[in-house]
């Protein structure tokens, strides 16, 4: 995510190569104040290397190149992508039904409704700025994770484990004690303040880096067999 997107305004791109389509939806999208920009292919746009920018798509079916749906598709191998409501002059259900399950928010048949197309636009906007909000907090999550301890790592992984703080007092070779003012400190870090929203937060590493996986898989099958030995 670039450094001055916070600063950037969400742009609708149009992707279409009827000119005088495109150049319409320009018009009616800057008459509803958005930002917007035109490309004649899937090529133009990729080129434009926007795909990092807030904002949506505007994408037509039928195109010279890829099509809209092989975009879509090619898009959704990336880890971040703008969201988006395609566009066709066609009524091909098979396509819709594809279409959508490859993660088109909306899929509006030509000529469009100006009203249709605005509702899809502030929708695919909504959703954009909820999974830039969502990327953001794993983010921060993430930096915080990594201001942790080693002691306060394996604390984290034992209590999203279900451990005892006896059973981290073997493991770790120091007193329940030790463990709770680990442990406190180990949430202040995180800006944690429940054991459920620990376990969230745990879920979250693990679905964005495999390596918080096998972390936490082998916690699970740690040794606690020793008794503790220090209180540290």
């Amino acid at each position: 995510m670039r450094d001055e997107e916070s600063a950037a305004p969400p742009r609708v791109h149009v992707i279409d190569d009827d000119e005088s389509f495109r150049n319409s939806m320009l018009r009616m999208l800057a008459a509803n104040h958005f930002p917007a920009a035109g490309y004649r292919c899937a090529g133009e746009f990729l080129l434009a290397n926007v795909l990092d920018d807030p904002g949506c798509m505007l994408l037509d079916i039928s195109m010279p190149g890829p099509s809209g749906v092989e975009l879509l598709k090619a898009l959704r191998s990336r880890h971040w992508a703008p969201p988006v409501v395609l566009l066709t002059g066609y009524d091909d259900v098979l396509t819709s039904v594809d279409a959508m399950k490859s993660g088109a928010v909306d899929y509006i048949l030509k000529p469009a409704d100006a009203d249709r197309i605005l509702h899809a636009v502030r929708k695919a906007l909504q959703i954009d700025e909820q999974r830039r909000a969502a990327r953001r907090a794993i983010e921060e999550l993430r930096s915080r994770f990594a201001q942790l301890s080693e002691a306060e790592r394996t604390i984290f992984f034992g209590i999203a484990n279900s451990k005892l703080n006896k059973q981290l007092a073997v493991q770790l070779g120091f007193c329940e004690r030790t463990i709770k003012a680990r442990r406190a400190r180990m949430m202040l870090k995180l800006q944690i303040r429940s054991l459920p929203d620990l376990v969230r937060a745990s879920r979250i590493l693990e679905t964005c880096e495999p390596a918080f996986s096998t972390a936490r898989a082998l916690d699970a099958s740690a040794d606690v067999g020793r008794e503790p030995t220090q209180s540290a």
